[in-house]
């Protein structure tokens, strides 16, 4: 079970592919170092990241030993990120949220792979094969690039969109739409990519 850590060791836990399985707390010492833990063993310590729910149930049923490593996956994220000109942080918390990094993922309506692609989104962008690691990243950042650039560059539609479509949240006023999943998945990936984001820049200096 994760102790208190330094950020820095707190990130490196993080890229050793665990998603949050817990809430994250969070107190900053006398010498200004942040610290991260799911224990509030500290009594300076405060909720910094709720847990948003259980895995998605691709994920869960899919198990251990499929999922891909997450160190394995920084230069395939990266290199999509690039050439879809995204966060990489952002591109692994959608990835966390669906699938917890196992590309042979398999979701109850049919989404394969790390970014759970739908086949009809697969076919779009040229997948042949959803379940190989860089045809289905390179696609999944396409799709999330296009969101964004639909939705004027605002990543919780964006997200919204991957996950109950287009046409839901343009249906309900371009906004998130009111379905249970969907109100659980946007939070879910915004908090992990809050994390990330704080967690580079920790390391940064």
């Amino acid at each position: 079970m994760m102790r208190l850590a330094s950020a820095a060791l707190f990130t490196a836990g993080l890229l050793a592919g665990a998603p949050a399985a817990a809430d994250i707390y969070h107190f900053r010492a006398e010498d200004g170092v942040p610290h991260f833990s799911d224990q509030p063993s500290d009594p300076r310590a405060r909720l910094y990241l709720p847990f948003a729910g259980e895995r998605p149930a691709a994920a869960a049923r899919a198990g251990r030993g499929g999922r891909a490593k997450r160190p394995r996956l920084e230069q395939e994220v990266a290199e999509a990120a690039r050439i879809g000109r995204l966060d990489p942080a952002l591109l692994h918390a959608v990835i966390e949220v669906e699938s917890a990094y196992d590309p042979q993922a398999v979701s109850p309506r049919g989404a394969l792979g790390l970014m759970q692609l739908m086949p009809a989104t697969a076919a779009r962008y040229g997948v042949r094969n959803p379940f190989d690691i860089a045809e289905n990243l390179a696609a999944g950042a396409a799709h999330l690039r296009s969101l964004i650039d639909r939705f004027s560059g605002d990543t919780a539609l964006a997200l919204a969109a991957y996950n109950a479509g287009s046409g839901a949240v343009l249906a309900h006023g371009r906004r998130i739409p009111p379905f249970a999943e969907t109100r659980r998945y946007v939070p879910a990936v915004l908090q992990r990519y809050d994390v990330l984001r704080a967690m580079a820049r920790t390391a940064a200096k």
